[in-house]
């Protein structure tokens, strides 16, 4: 037998290094139960939803899985609307709203029901594989919405749903937004402008096997350049009547990007180049052909590409370095460059949003999880959080942990639904009880 000091001493370690789910309340507790004994039926919904192909494109496919989402909203007592946008050559958005106890907090949850493979991409089946699964969407970004649902009804089971004033937007073209965009986001924007937080259900990062918090999101902005130069034979190119040509001048252009626009947190990129003694770009922007011979002076070169960055205020300045960049045009050549209306804005890590991962943090404390430290912007893309950051304080990443995505073979870590959930019952309860600003 132990000495009764020995047991002593075990007796306050343990309590001592007890989780911290001990400050749980009552109908947190519950919340915790609901999502656990409710995990199968949350995968089963997560199976149906990514057997529906949804590829942007594909308007019906995207309009299927909003009534899906339909059919699990209505029950929890939100009023459910389908918002068209064919004027946007795109399918649609599904927008559920929940009135709560005046005076409190908006929450604004943000998830879209569009994937990135199309119908005839071959891979469109859910396949489960233990506590992962494959197939096309599973986290990006279907796992997200299974996420609301598990948490919402966790809320209902605790009795915390009624009182909370959410309104959800789950956005029909989020891999390839509509155009003109100010009328894709329209909606959401609007939303922005009323919410008092604003949470977005895409993935969760993981960094170093730790869950990370996200308050910031870098832009995407997309910019054309073209580049016209006097064309003729190869021998007589640098002199005074034929210049340097379109392609060297196109060259010129992107080594003085390369070497004078970088600065922190900013990233471009050339995606696509064609020059020749003709050159054209596909209305689609993907594909580019181009004629030439090695004796004809190119007088066409053409160069699409894009650049992220972490603020409005430095995607300006980085517009202007590049519009000046151009303007010095070698001899005997013309270049202009254009910026592409329908970019991503940046959303800036405020101290509003470092105040909402604070909050997010103590919810991981009494679940006896990790802290979610910030992670670095430059390993994160844009999102249509980014749409009312300049409004409304948000955090990213409340979605399931996916590996692959984008591409055949993403793979979702079903497990995740279950903290991921758990995280957002909680915060969005904590948050609807606090007084709207």
């Amino acid at each position: 037998m132990k000495p009764l000091h020995y047991l002593s001493a075990l007796a306050i370690l343990a309590f001592a290094t007890t989780p911290a789910s001990a400050q749980l309340s009552k109908p947190e507790a519950t919340m915790v139960k609901t999502v656990d004994a409710e995990y199968e039926r949350s995968v089963a919904l997560l199976e149906k939803l990514v057997n529906q192909n949804s590829g942007t494109m594909n308007f019906a496919g995207v309009k299927a899985v909003s009534e899906m989402m339909r059919a699990e909203l209505e029950p929890l007592g939100f009023t459910v609307e389908w918002i068209d946008m064919a004027k946007a050559k795109r399918s649609g958005h599904l927008v559920a709203k929940k009135p709560g106890k005046k005076g409190t907090k908006k929450l604004l949850l943000i998830a879209h029901l569009d994937t990135v493979f199309e119908p005839d991409s071959p891979f469109q089946k859910f396949v489960r594989k233990g506590q992962e699964a494959e197939g096309p969407g599973a986290g990006d970004d279907k796992g997200g919405m299974v996420v609301i649902v598990a948490a919402l009804r966790a809320m209902q089971a605790a009795g915390t749903l009624k009182d909370a004033s959410i309104e959800i937007h789950m956005t029909g073209d989020e891999e390839d937004s509509g155009d003109p965009i100010e009328v894709t986001r329209a909606p959401l924007i609007a939303a922005g402008k009323v919410a008092d937080v604003a949470l977005d259900f895409e993935g969760l990062s993981i960094e170093n096997g730790k869950d990370m918090g996200v308050i910031a999101r870098r832009s995407s902005n997309s910019w054309k350049l073209e580049v016209t130069g006097v064309t003729g034979h190869s021998s007589l190119i640098f002199d005074g009547t034929y210049g340097d040509g379109a392609a060297f001048e196109l060259a010129r252009i992107l080594h003085r990007f390369r070497t004078e626009l970088p600065e922190p947190n900013l990233t471009f990129n050339v995606g696509l180049i064609a020059a020749g003694q003709e050159a054209v770009v596909d209305g689609d922007g993907v594909r580019a052909v181009a004629k030439g011979k090695t004796n004809i002076i190119p007088g066409v070169a053409l160069a699409r590409g894009d650049f992220r960055t972490l603020s409005e205020d430095q995607s300006a300045r980085v517009r202007a370095k590049m519009v000046e960049i151009v303007a010095a045009s070698a001899p005997k050549t013309s270049a202009k460059i254009s910026f592409d209306p329908g970019s991503y804005p940046a959303m800036a890590p405020t101290e509003g949003n470092k105040a909402l991962l604070g909050k997010l943090n103590a919810v991981n404390r009494d679940l006896g999880l990790g802290e979610q430290a910030p992670l670095d912007p430059l390993k994160r893309g844009a999102g249509d959080i980014s749409f009312v950051a300049n409004d409304v304080d948000g955090l990213v990443g409340l979605g399931t942990y996916s590996r692959g995505d984008h591409a055949p073979g993403e793979t979702v870590d079903l497990d995740s639904i279950r903290r991921q959930a758990k995280r957002a019952a909680i915060l969005m309860t904590r948050l609807s009880r606090e007084k709207a600003q």
